[in-house]
């Protein structure tokens, strides 16, 4: 796994390299990815960490997030843009892969309402209606969670019992079967906690998961966030949140949820008795419905 101080490291050489004035970089966060502000240049890096678990090349993954990004920066969409001070990348630079981003100052306590989301959801697709590359259809959503089953089973795993990985991979081979429907450019992780409350107004970020899916997925993870009330948003977007083509991509929002906070857990063992939590209410109930 990288460690965080490699990590800030090799952000902070790509960037000097392309004249960029770094002098006291700041961790932001640091759960699935690692996010650098390297101030006092307004960029901030992003580096797969536990992300970089599901994927066999994270820097595939942060290419297709910039070339989404930019062409709705292009178009004029509410979205935190690539960085202009040098390129977006994707980098890499001693086996670190990254990106790189405009330092947005924003509220993280400012409250998004549901019928904004929504809406703004529905804006958002419509926007990406023109993307004129490829995107994996529905990668992050089968693709991903298939590595993190067999990376949770390997020997010294120790967070999921041989029953509760089974359950786990039945789970995931019968919504690979379910999930079906017209595919185009989705978000991929479309939650309000991606909609960030900046001074010029609401931005999305994050579209490291976007793909080619049905938007019941989108929808599914507005319905599924605990941030607002997913049935009012839903309902804004113009959808019926008890659709039955809704269900079977909220089970699947809720295994794909429920995988990564596991592998969490793996970089960080002090957050094994919460992921553990989060399993145990997904055995109780796989549809997704309970948060």
């Amino acid at each position: 796994m990288i460690s965080r101080s490699a990590a800030v490291s090799a952000a902070v050489a790509v960037a000097r390299e392309h004249g960029v004035r770094v002098l006291e970089p700041v961790v932001l966060n640091d759960s699935f990815n690692l996010r650098i502000l390297l101030r006092p240049a307004p960029v901030v890096a992003r580096v797969p960490t536990t992300t970089a678990l599901g994927r066999p090349d994270p820097a595939e993954a942060l290419g297709r997030e910039v070339a989404v990004v930019s062409y709705l920066h292009g178009a004029g969409a509410p979205v935190v843009p690539p960085s202009e001070l040098l390129p977006p990348g994707p980098h890499r630079r001693d086996g670190v892969a990254m990106s790189f981003w405009a330092h947005v100052r924003h509220d993280p306590g400012q409250a998004v309402p549901p019928e904004v989301a929504g809406r703004m959801l529905a804006e958002l697709h419509e926007a990406l209606r023109g993307f004129p590359c490829e995107l994996p259809r529905l990668g992050p959503v089968l693709d991903e969670p298939a590595r993190l089953l067999d990376l949770l089973a390997r020997p010294g795993s120790r967070l999921v019992g041989d029953g509760e990985l089974a359950r786990l991979r039945e789970a995931h081979a019968t919504l690979a079967q379910r999930l079906g429907g017209p595919v185009r450019a989705v978000h991929g992780d479309a939650h309000p906690g991606n909609l960030l409350a900046t001074p010029g107004g609401l931005l999305w970020n994050d579209f490291e998961e976007c793909m080619a899916a049905p938007v019941e997925w989108d929808l599914a993870c507005l319905l599924r966030t605990t941030r607002l009330d997913g049935r009012a948003a839903v309902r804004a977007y113009g959808a019926d949140p008890d659709g039955p083509g809704l269900r079977a991509f909220l089970a699947a929002r809720g295994l794909q949820g429920t995988l990564w906070v596991l592998a969490r857990a793996l970089r960080f063992p002090d957050q094994a008795d919460r992921a553990r939590a989060v399993l145990r209410t997904w055995l109780d109930d796989p549809s997704g419905a309970t948060r």
